[in-house]
């Protein structure tokens, strides 16, 4: 097994660590850094559970292998509160009653962050399109929709 270092910046913290060459985005969140908001779903890219940000974008931290973030700007669901206090978009989701069971939770709030820079004022139809890929289990996601309008307004 082949290792390399890694470095790139996570929540604004720039990390170094020697890091195995298959090592999974995910597993370096979670197992290296403790980070454990980010949650592992399907291990295959469906769910969007494991979204994060990279340099802005969202992206599925269970199919980005962690050396292809070498430099990279990640951001996980723990970026978002600041000085202990919710952000704006996670506030809605708790308000609103977005967060069902909690499991996508992360996954949904960091898919929507990234349309929410982009687009500060999106219409249903784009809170949509940028949630397509998150899966959520036990709501037809009224909610979740809703969480992301208040955030918006």
């Amino acid at each position: 097994m082949s290792k390399r270092l890694l470095s790139l910046t996570v929540n604004g913290r720039v990390r170094e660590h020697a890091i195995a060459d298959h090592t999974l985005l995910v597993d370096y969140l979670r197992d290296t850094l403790g980070l454990t908001g980010t949650k592992q779903g399907c291990d295959g890219g469906e769910c969007g559970a494991c979204t994060v940000l990279i340099d802005g974008e969202p992206r599925l931290a269970c199919i980005t292998l962690a050396a292809t973030c070498e430099g990279a700007q990640v951001e996980t669901i723990e970026s978002l509160a600041a000085g202990g206090r919710m952000s704006r978009l996670q506030q809605a989701f708790h308000e609103k009653l977005g967060t069902q069971c909690g499991f996508c939770t992360p996954g949904m709030i960091m898919a929507a962050e990234a349309l929410l820079r982009r687009n500060p004022r999106p219409s249903e139809t784009e809170i949509r399109e940028a949630l397509a890929g998150n899966l959520c289990r036990c709501t037809g996601y009224v909610k979740i929709i809703e969480s992301v309008q208040a955030a918006a307004k």
